[in-house]
């Protein structure tokens, strides 16, 4: 089968987390996967971004699959239950919720600018050299600091999954997908 231009979207995922250690800035790339998926479930009523262009489900099938990264066992049935996806879903949208706060607190100057990525919602990695204070509004670079943290999370708990059961087993209960299957039913209910 001949591949397609979006077959290689898992090169985007790595030069987005490569950018992004250089220059937090970068994060706001990242932008792209939260909203483009939304965007296509809404407007297209289908989850043709996760099934095609989810460069991050591409990178963990090639390191998963390809690259024999994987332990290749059944995704536990919790994993992809409902109660755990939207669970996990909600979850997400807390810790999302609560970056747009500390940022709104930047923005309006109650509080100063945390320039430190934040693994796993707890762990303070402070990467200080990625960012040159001044160079924009410091509610710019809080929320970059923000989403990368959120983003690299998401990425390190996909790579702990993939390693341990199937190369995609993140794939099953990943909030943006979660939320476009959620989107895809609602439109599908409005046409019947």
């Amino acid at each position: 089968m001949k591949k397609k231009w979006y077959d290689y979207l898992w090169i985007y995922e790595i030069v987005y987390f490569s950018l992004g250690f250089f220059n937090i800035l970068f994060a706001w790339l990242g932008m792209i996967d939260f909203l483009l998926p939304l965007c296509l479930a809404i407007f297209g009523g289908n989850k043709w971004f996760c099934n095609r262009l989810c460069g991050r489900g591409q990178l963990y099938a090639k390191l998963g699959g390809q690259l024999k990264c994987s332990r290749n066992r059944p995704t536990p049935r919790w994993m992809y239950s409902k109660w755990f996806r939207y669970g996990f879903l909600l979850f997400f949208l807390a810790m999302f919720g609560n970056m747009v706060f500390q940022t709104y607190l930047v923005a309006a100057g109650a509080e100063s600018l945390k320039e430190a990525i934040k693994l796993f919602w707890t762990f303070r990695i402070p990467w200080g050299w990625t960012y040159t204070a001044g160079t924009v509004p410091d509610w710019v670079a809080q929320y970059s600091f923000g989403f990368y943290s959120l983003m690299l999370t998401s990425l390190l708990l996909g790579f702990g999954v993939m390693g341990l059961f199937k190369p995609r087993t993140w794939c099953t209960f990943c909030p943006m997908g979660t939320m476009t299957q959620g989107i895809c039913r609602l439109k599908a209910r409005d046409f019947k």
